[in-house]
């Protein structure tokens, strides 16, 4: 398929009259989505991954499957400096820093803490990220349908579960901020609830269904679809490992890789948790970490939820996929290189089985995986989107941390709107890389 033979994007906008060869770098959801954005446009694309497209390696390929308009609280808040200490005692808490990663980590943890320091902040925050994830499901749903795997995304909505009314309103500040930026739910009692959710646990009697959610039922699948439907779409894809970037006169020449050069106009740094060193290449020091979550996941469980859904004791989706009964969460701040620390894994099981109790307990080895991967986190709980200050012909597209799924079809939109100069469909300013001085 030619440029020209390609379809206009769902904006209905027209083509720029200089077309480019845009170098996307990483096939993840964000890059994935980035590509046919660019294809759309009437560029040309070539897309630069190493690995599999959604693959084991990739932060897509083991999320929690929420496509969660509601995910606009960050994972810092008021009070959260308090539980430092904890954090650093307990290698097996829901947030842990491994000791020996700790002076590595302060300066982000710091920026990390601040951000939330005051409900003023985290509204704000919420504000930015409502923008970029408003309607999400539908526009997964659309990417998912162009790709011929439209079953992969269902939109029945997604709950939050509590053992009590009190324990909800104990999280007063996070539901608050939702409402006043649009977000609405239905609050169920204990029989409403275990009228919907037969199974699950009776510890549980109030539960809040926010019904825009939806969820994927195989984001590796999905991801692994719509790189497919963009080299469908003309693009190309190399196997290889960028280093950085040719750049002459503040142009963007070449993407370096370590197979050699790829002549480009533009490029797209999406490459998840792996794109700190390439942003440094292109002239920008960002504070990018690893936010590591791990997933468990029971094949042919026999039971589960009808709906995804939450427990605020354990704060980790348990989710239906194509694969299995997925339990999805926990944050270990501990770098890249570190090895995983597969207890972690365990304690995501053993609260699944907790709060379903029909589930099987005598699994055998072969029926439950686990599984741990690296969420590209920015302290502050916003991605970063816009130019490079090395050139303005590279555009970042990372740090997403616990929203890149849901995210990525407008971050793709907006990269292109930027690239192609035309006015973005939302302010862009709160993502910019330029916010890190």
């Amino acid at each position: 398929m030619t440029a020209s033979d390609r379809p206009s994007d769902s904006e209905g906008v027209k083509r720029p009259r200089h077309p480019m060869h845009a170098v996307v770098i990483g096939a993840g959801i964000v890059g994935a989505c980035t590509a046919l954005a660019l294809l759309r446009d009437g560029h040309a694309v070539t897309i630069l991954e190493p690995g599999a497209p959604g693959g084991e390696q990739a932060a897509s390929y083991g999320n929690g499957c929420w496509l969660s308009p509601m995910s606009v609280i960050p994972p810092a808040t008021p009070g959260l400096w308090r539980k430092v200490p904890g954090f650093l005692a307990d290698p097996l808490g829901p947030l842990a820093i491994r000791w020996s990663y700790l002076p590595r980590v302060l300066p982000w943890l710091a920026r990390y803490l601040a951000s939330g320091w005051t409900e003023a902040r985290v509204a704000r925050t919420a504000v930015a990220l409502r923008a970029l994830l408003r309607d999400a499901p539908a526009a997964h749903a659309a990417l998912a349908a162009a790709a011929g795997v439209a079953p992969l995304i269902e939109r029945r909505g997604l709950m939050y579960v509590y053992p009590s009314r009190a324990e909800f309103e104990a999280e007063a500040m996070a539901w608050r901020i939702r409402r006043q930026v649009g977000i609405d739910w239905l609050e169920l009692s204990a029989k409403e609830l275990h009228q919907r959710e037969p199974t699950l646990d009776r510890r549980y009697g109030f539960a809040a269904l926010v019904e825009e959610g939806g969820h994927c039922r195989d984001p590796g699948a999905y991801v692994a679809a719509l790189v497919a439907l963009a080299e469908a779409e003309g693009a190309q894809r190399v196997a290889a490992r960028a280093t950085g970037f040719r750049i002459e006169a503040g142009r963007l020449r070449a993407v370096l890789t370590e197979a050699g050069e790829i002549a480009a106009d533009r490029a797209v740094i999406s490459a998840g948790a792996h794109s700190k060193a390439l942003a440094a290449a292109a002239g920008d020091r960002l504070p990018l970490e690893s936010e590591r979550g791990y997933h468990a996941m029971i094949e042919d469980p026999g039971t589960g939820p009808r709906t995804p859904l939450m427990p605020s004791d354990g704060k980790m989706s348990i989710t239906w996929t194509d694969r299995g009964l997925r339990c999805a969460g926990q944050v270990e701040i501990a770098g890249i290189e570190a090895a995983p620390n597969w207890q972690r894994a365990a304690i995501l099981r053993d609260h699944l089985l907790r709060s379903f109790p029909a589930l099987p307990r005598d699994l055998p080895a072969s029926r439950v995986t686990f599984w741990m991967g690296h969420r590209p986190s920015m302290p502050d709980g916003l991605p970063c989107i816009g130019r490079s200050r090395g050139s303005a012909d590279i555009l970042h597209a990372f740090g997403h941390g616990h929203v890149g799924l849901v995210a990525a079809p407008r971050t793709a939109r907006l990269v292109a709107q930027l690239m192609g100069e035309r006015p973005p469909e939302i302010d862009p300013r709160p993502y910019s890389p330029a916010r890190f001085g």
